[in-house]
């Protein structure tokens, strides 16, 4: 197969594009400085399609590996023909490779090989080949009869023969290839119930629907309920087509059509298709996998670049009943600077006591925003918090913070460095509070499937969801960029050339060295050599540093470009760090850049990008998102009428709608038909999680806890 040339078309690139997209892959690269700094030789191409490309260059050389592979062990058997060499270099998925193995693959001792232990061969293929038009088969079959093999009786050879045929039959990658399509073509999933009782499953109690049309949320919630012995699942095919289409392939007209219209019969049942059943449902939830982890990671995309509350002081609350919720004071930078404890969640609690202590708190550190977690006690938590706000003299507001994955983080080995002297639900506490502050620098503390904003993710391919969410959060953390003197170990392990130990090594010699001056200095940097610097050196921002290009995205290979740049364009040298170069795109629209490149022998796409990086330095895309709706007041489900018109914040984005945030405690759904006046084919088409958005409240149940939402006609 040529790769190229295939992902070229897949992709609607060019040859040229792809060739050179995979040395640099091949040469080691990453995907995020690929994306970033090597803009001509790939001609642009962001980080989806670079991620895309990557995937299929996987499968596709994988293909060839197990193409090569099967020719070798055919050919070894001295079974490899030309005509089947062919078939197999022609092949352009893996099913169709293991169907054309299949025959040749060693088996395990079946009805097949016991009927040729007997000598039943020969037989079949006098069956097979339908050349006798008059005659008896059982006379035929007498000379196959032998006792001493446990042939007794004409009857018995014709079986053993029968069950050779069914395996050749079973075994044929023609038969399998059509069998397939008509299976998924016309066949139906249907499932029962296997209790009687209530669950979340009653919907598929009796249940069926195409194989071909079925949403992908629904396979992989009918396979969960299968898995949890709650539903019974069966896929039924259009037997009738299908044996009508083998009769016609196999039988040519002769004394043996109503053995092998059994035979053919058999086989099918028996041997392919409970087979091509699991093939299509492994295809149906592998497809679904797919499309679930797609939505995954755009809703994880979206929740990490969710704008930070830069520059403010917040109190973390972690809720508690019996053990109190748990305080965290976060200064600006990060740093936890108080911790405590305040019992106001339960009756008998002093909860004016409670608020002595935590206004004291609040004053002390000129807190400006209380972030509780929304879990176990939130409710009163935030009942409390409002009443408190309402009693100061200074205005503070509060928000809900999902803390999904923060009890996950908290026991980790991280936080125990971290925060050594914390307990568990200090450390949660904190967390919450640097979750408002700064959600991507403390979400990639957290496996990304625990963060909560996919489905069904604990029934996907593992590897494939965490290699997949891994590269979300890498592209997160390289499109955002971090400070090199601040930065986690594990917000550095997510930038571009940087492995685990290196961005450990990273904090170390910070620790020892004092903050970096340069980015240089990397280089110092235990086992961070020239390669992982040039991948890593352009994502990591020195705020005040000497040299300015070390403050911005300017990668340093191009610093000599930029310098003349600078110059030419006419700034003086002190003007770097004044902010003067916030004009620089207006002077360049009178600045002859393609002879600038011609002369600096550098592409257009890095001149422009530098242009960029140069009028805003500390530029951060999350910027650009709506803000987080802050809140002073509380709300309860009980307060909701039909009709109200409310803001909310979209939490979760799934396959038939949205889970929106309107302040109640418990998200609404916006079903995917009352998202827009307009046809989406999926809720992705027009909403993103962290999207602020207008909703009417359709109707709630207040005994299931649930909020229908709409989105028409706000």
């Amino acid at each position: 197969m040529d790769i190229i040339k295939t992902l070229a078309t897949e992709l609607g690139l060019s040859e040229k594009q792809v060739r050179d997209t995979v040395a640099l892959i091949d040469d080691g690269n990453t995907i995020p400085f690929i994306a970033r700094y090597r803009k001509e030789v790939t001609g642009s191409l962001d980080d989806e399609i670079l991620r895309k490309l990557f995937d299929r260059l996987t499968y596709l050389r994988s293909l060839d590996e197990r193409r090569e592979e099967i020719l070798r062990l055919i050919d070894e058997q001295g079974n490899l023909t030309e005509e089947l060499k062919e078939k197999i270099l022609g092949a352009k998925v893996l099913q169709e490779l293991e169907d054309i193995y299949r025959p040749f693959r060693p088996k395990r001792r079946t009805r097949a090989t016991i009927a040729k232990e007997k000598g039943l061969e020969p037989l079949s293929e006098i069956i097979l080949l339908q050349g006798l038009k008059t005659g008896d088969p059982l006379e035929i079959a007498k000379e196959y009869v032998d006792e001493e093999k446990d042939v007794n009786t004409s009857e018995d050879a014709i079986s053993g023969a029968m069950d050779i045929i069914a395996e050749i039959i079973s075994d044929d990658a023609d038969y399998r290839k059509e069998i397939r399509a008509i299976t998924f073509n016309t066949g139906i999933i249907k499932t029962k119930a296997t209790t009687e009782e209530d669950s979340v499953y009653s919907m598929y109690y009796d249940f069926s629907e195409s194989a071909k049309k079925i949403a992908s949320h629904r396979v992989l919630a009918i396979n969960r309920g299968e898995t949890e012995k709650i539903l019974s699942v069966s896929l039924e095919a259009d037997e009738e087509k299908i044996l009508s289409y083998l009769y016609g392939e196999i039988i040519k007209g002769s004394i043996f059509d109503d053995i092998l219209k059994a035979t053919i019969e058999d086989s099918y049942k028996r041997l392919i298709a409970p087979s091509i059943e699991r093939e299509i449902r492994n295809t149906l939830t592998e497809e679904a996998g797919e499309q679930a982890i797609g939505l995954f990671s755009k809703n994880l995309h979206q929740l990490l670049m969710q704008p930070p509350m830069k520059g403010k002081t917040v109190l973390g609350l972690d809720p508690g009943y019996r053990t109190g919720c748990k305080l965290a004071v976060v200064d600006e930078t990060g740093k936890v600077c108080d911790t405590g404890v305040v019992f106001c969640t339960l009756d008998h609690h002093d909860k004016e006591k409670g608020k002595v202590y935590v206004k004291s708190l609040i004053q002390k550190h000129n807190v400006e925003l209380v972030a509780i977690g929304n879990g176990t006690a939130s409710r009163e938590s935030e009942m409390f918090i409002s009443s408190l706000i309402k009693e100061l003299d200074t205005k503070v507001y509060y928000m809900m913070v999902n803390e999904a994955g923060a009890s996950v983080y908290s026991a980790s080995k991280l936080a125990a460095e971290e925060f050594p002297d914390f307990t568990v639900e200090q450390r949660s506490a904190a967390s919450i509070a640097r979750r408002l502050q700064d959600p991507l620098a403390e979400l990639v503390k957290i496996d990304p499937k625990s963060i909560g904003v996919g489905q069904y993710q604990h029934d996907m391919n593992q590897k494939r969801l965490s290699d997949a969410l891994g590269g979300v959060v890498e592209t997160c953390v390289n499109s955002v960029g971090v400070d090199l003197n601040t930065a986690s170990a594990p917000l550095l392990s997510y930038i571009a050339g940087i492995s685990s130990p290196i961005a450990k090594n990273i904090v170390k010699y910070r620790e020892d060295n004092g903050k970096f001056t340069s980015r240089k200095e990397l280089l110092k940097v235990a086992k961070l050599g020239p390669k992982a610097f040039t991948q890593c050196a352009g994502f990591l921002r020195i705020p005040g540093a000497k040299d300015f290009l070390d403050t911005t995205s300017v990668h340093p290979e191009s610093y000599d470009a930029a310098t003349a740049l600078i110059e030419e364009l006419g700034y003086e040298e002190n003007d770097f760090s004044s902010g003067a170069l916030s004009d620089i795109k207006l002077r360049t629209k009178l600045f002859d850049i393609d002879g600038f490149c011609k002369k600096h022998n550098i592409g257009k796409p890095t001149v422009t990008d530098i242009i960029d990086s140069l009028a805003k330095p500390g530029r951060d895309p999350r910027d650009e998102m709506p803000k987080p709706i802050l809140m002073d007041d509380v709300m309860s489900i009980e307060d909701l009428k039909p009709g109200m018109v409310m803001t909310g914040t979209v939490r979760n984005v799934i396959d038939f709608g949205a889970f929106v945030d309107i302040g109640v405690h418990q998200d609404g759904l916006v079903h995917i038909s009352k998202i827009s006046d307009k046809y989406i084919k999926h809720p992705t088409d027009a909403l993103s999680v962290g999207d602020i958005v207008k909703v009417k409240v359709m109707d709630v149940d207040l005994k299931k806890n649930r909020i229908s939402l709409s989105m028409r006609d706000v």
